[in-house]
């Protein structure tokens, strides 16, 4: 019997890994259902949901020139259209922003804490970084962001910090050394 894309089969799971299940389709065929493949909601461990030997309903949902079949449990459950599949148990993501922090300035601070922090000592609730730059001003010279900035704008913005974090690394290794030129004694 050829496997096509699109057809479902019954096998029988013999193997299983943290990356998925191996099912033997017939005939010596074996494919891989992966994780993300197994069940509608999030699936942390594939032994939750399937066991070696238990016989399962596996749609083909791709077949590689090398032969390597990748086949779905997921997919052979028929739903209505335009129905959504079951909620998943993982928290919804969020959109974090160009900073990665979600907060929309400079540092990524303001939440979590723990880390240590020069200004406020270790564990000193913050996320390790003030949130504004030293001085008070607003983040990026105070100038409000309206849409996606430019490559350009980015460019100049980390030069700017850059050079900022670079001259105040020096003056502290200035310090911790005595000044310029200064003698031992």
């Amino acid at each position: 019997m050829a496997i096509e894309v699109g057809t479902k089969l019954e096998g029988k799971v013999t193997g299983i890994t943290h990356f998925g299940a191996f099912v033997d389709l017939s005939g010596g065929v074996t494919g891989l259902v992966h994780i993300s493949e197994i069940a509608d909601n999030y699936v942390k461990d594939v032994n939750d949901h399937l066991k070696i030997g238990d016989v399962v309903t596996v749609k083909v949902i791709n077949v590689d020139k090398d032969g390597k079949i990748g086949l779905s449990i997921k997919q052979t459950v028929d739903r209505p259209a335009g129905s959504a599949p079951a909620p998943s148990s993982r928290p919804p993501r969020t959109d974090r922003g160009p900073s990665g922090g979600g907060s929309g300035e400079r540092y990524n601070g303001g939440g979590g804490g723990g880390g240590f922090n020069r200004d406020r000592g270790p564990s000193g609730g913050g996320g390790g970084r003030p949130s504004r730059p030293p001085g008070g001003k607003p983040a990026f010279g105070g100038k409000p962001s309206f849409g996606k900035p430019s490559f350009d704008d980015k460019l100049s913005r980390f030069l700017k910090d850059s050079e900022e974090r670079i001259s105040s690394i020096k003056k502290n290794t200035e310090s911790k050394r005595g000044g310029r030129g200064a003698k031992r004694s």
